[in-house]
């Protein structure tokens, strides 16, 4: 590094340069991570063989919303967004809940066994029993067809636990909990009135992976919940995307049907996306403020 002559200091780029660039870096990354969202949506709004001419590079061509109106006339529709709202809701109020009841015992250094029961639930996270043992497990619980299905399995992410943990070992003065049993606070109470309030930050990002896990989960849904009734959005819009598509190859054989029914297919596909993806994307900025902060602060430290 040269050196500078006068002050004796290394030199280098000066403070605005420095803006300047980590600016420039950002926006390309921004681009980079935000276009094939852009493109998705515009192309939810495009005629599909204008999209694969390449001509929806950076706006739409031939505006239309026909692929929104196919997917919103299926009547389950609004049936599969009630019941994502409500899987979500519940499963990320249960698996945050529990995420604490776990995490912050384990923080305490005092605990009786804390060494072994952390690699208890270390070994969870790289051996399973697998997806036929684990139906069976929910079967004979009698949990098949019911909601509780979803959440209870995966109750409490080993990660995200870990996560939190390092976080309560960190973030929370161990002086105040200390202070609050001297006062006569019983641990409930220390927990409830001095730990959770400290630790929205965390909660925020727990809030957050959890939201969007149990958003996007159709999979376990499709195993444990064979009702129609209670499929979830990205449930509801598979399923419409299937019908969609078989319709389109039953019509092969029919003059001119198969090109615009493969068309509808490809525009129920876009639209699809953005219609599972939307709520996630409008509640987000709402807790982004919060998130950063304390990934970093449960980040775990070397």
């Amino acid at each position: 590094m040269r050196a500078n002559t006068k002050s004796g200091k290394p030199a280098g780029l000066s403070e605005k340069s420095s803006d300047f660039i980590l600016v420039v870096f950002c926006t390309i990354f921004l681009l980079l991570v935000a276009y094939p969202l852009y493109y998705i949506l515009i192309a939810s709004i495009s005629d599909p063989y204008d999209v694969y001419a390449g001509k929806t590079f950076l706006l739409p061509s031939q505006l239309t919303l026909e692929g929104y109106k196919a997917v919103f006339a299926d009547s389950s529709i609004l049936t599969g967004l009630f019941n994502s709202f409500k899987y979500t809701i519940i499963g990320t109020a249960f698996s945050v809940l529990m995420l604490y009841l776990s995490a912050y015992p384990l923080s305490v250094k005092t605990l009786p066994g804390r060494k072994w029961i952390s690699i208890f639930f270390i070994i969870t996270m790289y051996f399973g029993g697998g997806m036929v043992p684990t139906y069976l497990i929910v079967k004979q619980t009698g949990l098949i067809n019911n909601i509780w299905s979803l959440f209870l399995p995966g109750g409490v992410g080993v990660g995200n636990m870990i996560i939190m943990r390092n976080f309560f070992e960190n973030s929370i003065p161990k002086e105040m909990t200390e202070a609050a049993e001297i006062d006569g606070a019983s641990k409930w109470l220390t927990f409830i009135r001095i730990v959770v309030p400290l630790s929205r930050s965390i909660m925020a990002v727990m809030v957050v992976f959890s939201m969007v896990a149990y958003w996007n989960d159709w999979f376990t849904s499709m195993i444990y919940l064979p009702s129609p009734s209670r499929a979830p959005l990205p449930l509801v819009l598979r399923n419409i995307l299937i019908k969609s598509s078989a319709s389109a190859s039953q019509a092969s054989t029919i003059s001119g049907g198969f090109a615009e029914l493969n068309r509808m297919t490809e525009m129920i596909k876009f639209s699809s996306i953005i219609v599972a993806a939307a709520p996630m994307l409008v509640i987000y900025p709402f807790v982004q403020k919060y998130f950063e902060k304390g990934f970093m602060a449960g980040a775990v430290k070397g």
